[in-house]
């Protein structure tokens, strides 16, 4: 995921300050990976259009099927009203001569008709100024919503509390995760653990004649350590040997002499990105690729990863917090990769 950027060398455009309107007690709508895109049909119609597809609906990188970011809806202004006000995210893109500086303008807003909810603004003189900003500025637009959807999540999870995998994770790793409630922890040892997360925090797929499936998405988070000795242990080459070696020996498949491993095929070969826990006091190196259960010459299931690995210097070990998601591919896999994404943001140090 891109770090955020302040629109460097963008004269023309810049964000206002933030404005924030609390809405106690009222939830947010929409699913996780969506945005609000509020205006006129000549303006969604045209050449903005491409833009607001090129820089908002942009994937994780490198999954299969791509795994986007954020898909678009899209409302008029005469019919954006009810129950819809109170979508997570929202994008207004309007011409106003009037209110409008020259070069136009973006401006953020927070919890304006729901808890937790992000608005931006878009607006310019003409046409030509919105398509110059939507141009220039929508990428930095994009990250503003990144941060926001994992961030949201993570405050849900932190709000519900599991006292028993906290005490766990404190006494072995020296860190808390915000998980949801109901999770369960299915091994439990010295230096590795694995939790499985809850259907409940799911998306609901509705599949057939009025039938729902909470079940067809497997997903959890593995916490692992070794020994630290330098640096060099956090290259991307070096991380993965770990992996491969810890999987191998703690997350054997229900089929005798399979067990859970990396998929090194070059168009899924993993990636990793220098980065920080929510709050950057802890820094670490992000890895994403794609698993699948190996060990025999037979055809295995697999998924998605997406891992966390920092240093705990008092405790002199390599720490790993890594998600997994094993869905199917006519499922999209956007929530449940948020979910994991704000887990292992979430990770603090407890000693």
């Amino acid at each position: 995921m891109r770090h955020f950027l302040l629109f460097l060398g963008l004269a023309c455009i810049l964000f206002a300050c933030e404005q924030r309107t609390y809405k106690g007690g009222i939830a947010v709508t929409g699913k996780v990976g969506e945005i609000l895109v509020v205006c006129d049909n000549g303006i969604w119609d045209s050449e903005v259009k491409n833009y607001l597809d090129t820089h908002l609906t942009q994937f994780i990188m490198p999954y299969f099927p791509d795994v986007v970011t954020f898909e678009l809806l899209h409302r008029t202004t005469s019919n954006f009203d009810g129950a819809i006000r109170q979508h997570r995210n929202i994008l207004f893109l309007s011409i106003d001569p009037k209110k409008a500086p020259e070069k136009g303008k973006i401006e953020k807003r927070r919890s304006v008709w729901a808890d937790g909810q992000l608005v931006i603004d878009v607006i310019a003189p003409n046409y030509n100024e919105l398509l110059n900003v939507c141009k220039n500025g929508l990428r930095s637009a994009h990250s503003e919503f990144d941060d926001s959807e994992w961030r949201r999540i993570m405050r849900y999870f932190k709000s519900e509390r599991n006292s028993f995998q906290e005490k766990k994770l404190a006494k072995n790793f020296g860190i808390s995760l915000a998980l949801p409630d109901g999770t369960s922890m299915v091994t439990d040892r010295t230096n590795f653990c694995r939790i499985t997360l809850p259907a409940a925090s799911r998306p609901i797929e509705f599949v057939g004649s009025g039938t729902q499936d909470v079940g067809s998405i497997f997903s959890g988070i593995m916490v692992y350590q070794y020994d630290y000795a330098n640096d060099e242990q956090l290259s991307l080459e070096k991380l993965l040997m770990a992996r491969d070696t810890m999987l191998k020996y703690n997350v054997p498949h229900e089929t005798p002499g399979l067990y859970m491993g990396t998929q090194y095929n070059e168009f899924v070969y993993p990636e990793s990105t220098k980065t920080t826990n929510f709050n950057g006091k802890i820094k670490g190196v992000e890895m994403r690729g794609m698993f699948v259960f190996t060990g025999k010459a037979v055809h295995s299931t697999g998924g998605a990863f997406w891992s966390f690995h920092f240093v705990h210097l008092k405790r002199k070990k390599v720490v790993c917090v890594s998600g997994y998601v094993d869905a199917p591919s006519t499922t999209s896999w956007t929530h449940p990769l948020r979910e994991i994404q704000a887990i292992w943001k979430s990770v603090e140090l407890t000693d």
